[in-house]
């Protein structure tokens, strides 16, 4: 019978003891900074047939991240308008000015945003057997929501390209079908 000694026994006791909690950040890396509680509405102060309105007293969760971006990143597109103060939209953030909604353009979620980093830079989306590539000019703020400045929208997720009706378009998805889709999409 062979015996092991402690000593030659301690590096594989490491790793296996570390392997769990690595693998666990891995797939754990974004978490909820907080939370905001939906509150009443004035009336007509959100556009619900173009938007959701945030639900009195719902807790919406915020981020101030989002999950680590590679060359397959899964995400849900949802439609997004650029071309005027419509909806608490502002001039995009990456140049300061609105958009056509035919342009090939995507708003990121905060963490994806980066604090600006990725203004104007091209992504790359694949869907519904298509790839479209686009340019950041918005952030999808992750971190507020439910109040005028944003017209009582509730936070974007953590997990979204809020992309144009170019792009929509451009992937081939029909107009009855536009909304919300999961997706992929990587830096180009």
């Amino acid at each position: 019978m062979k015996i092991f000694s402690l000593g030659a026994c301690l590096p594989l006791v490491f790793i296996l003891s570390v392997t769990p909690y690595y693998l666990g950040v891995e797939a754990q890396d974004c978490k909820p900074s907080g939370k905001i509680r939906g509150r009443k509405l004035p009336p007509g102060e959100c556009n619900q047939d173009d938007s959701d309105c945030c639900v009195p007293g719902k807790l919406y969760p915020t981020y101030r991240c989002s999950h680590s971006v590679s060359s397959n990143t899964k995400a849900v597109l949802t439609l997004n308008g650029f071309s005027g103060p419509v909806d608490g939209d502002f001039p995009s953030q990456c140049d300061n000015r609105y958009h056509s909604e035919d342009e090939l353009i995507v708003a990121l979620s905060t963490g994806w945003f980066n604090g600006g980093r990725r203004c104007l830079n091209n992504v790359t989306i694949s869907a519904n057997g298509r790839i479209v590539h686009a340019i950041v000019v918005d952030e999808c703020d992750s971190t507020v929501g439910c109040d005028a400045d944003t017209a009582y929208q509730p936070p974007c997720a953590n997990d979204v390209v809020a992309a144009s009706e170019g792009v929509w378009k451009a992937l081939g998805v029909p107009i009855d079908d536009w909304g919300q889709m999961d997706i992929t999409w990587s830096i180009a």
